[in-house]
């Protein structure tokens, strides 16, 4: 689909997802750059790019009610979700998107100067290599399947007050313990008109003393 095209679709459903035009505009750049590059670098599994805008990026803007701060981390961004997204929305915010996947990050650094957003940068490393000049109010991830796991490797890298959102699909799996001083602060359902699987967003603090 051409830039044109996105943009339609993009505007078809702005209302309902606070989408302003210097976001339609810049996601319906990313939509097009995924397109062309994911036919040589295999950058998503899901094959149809009908299903890109509700898989893609209406999934990641469920997350938008949750972010925290100022500073946002997305570990493991692997084509830019959520971290993309949410940058082109959140345009006050600054966003880091980490990736330990060079085309991953070539694809990502490409797009983002296409789309000429200030404000976020893309950054090959892996999380446990990672040292950040100052740490994040809120660190996202959309590929880790144990919040527990995830929030071993990320809690250095979250602020003083800071939080860590974690997408998952069911709810049971919130059921193994998180490491202290952490806790879920919710495990939140999230709804996507059109899309059936089940989706959850945990919000996960550091517990009070």
């Amino acid at each position: 689909m051409a830039s044109n095209d996105w943009r339609a679709a993009l505007t078809a459903v702005a209302g309902d997802w606070s989408l302003d035009p210097p976001a339609i505009e810049a996601l319906a750049i990313y939509l097009e750059q995924l397109g062309r590059w994911n036919r040589v670098h295999n950058l998503t599994a899901v094959r149809d790019p009908a299903q890109w805008i509700r898989r893609h990026i209406l999934d990641s803007l469920t997350l938008r009610p949750y972010l925290h701060g100022d500073r946002v981390l997305d570990v493991g961004t692997g084509a830019g979700l959520p971290g993309f997204v949410l940058a082109a929305t959140e345009r006050e915010r600054e966003f880091c998107l980490l990736d330990s996947a060079a085309k991953r990050i070539r694809f990502l650094r490409n797009v983002i100067g296409l789309a000429r957003l200030s404000g976020v940068e893309a950054v090959h490393v892996r999380i446990e290599d990672f040292q950040p000049s100052a740490p994040y109010t809120t660190v996202l991830a959309r590929a880790f399947k144990a919040p527990a796991d995830m929030v071993s490797r990320v809690a250095p890298q979250v602020a003083e007050g800071g939080r860590v959102l974690a997408m998952l699909g069911q709810r049971s799996v919130v059921a193994e313990p998180l490491p202290a001083p952490w806790s879920y602060r919710s495990v939140d359902p999230v709804t996507i008109p059109g899309e059936t699987a089940e989706r959850h967003i945990a919000i996960i603090e550091r517990a009070d003393p």
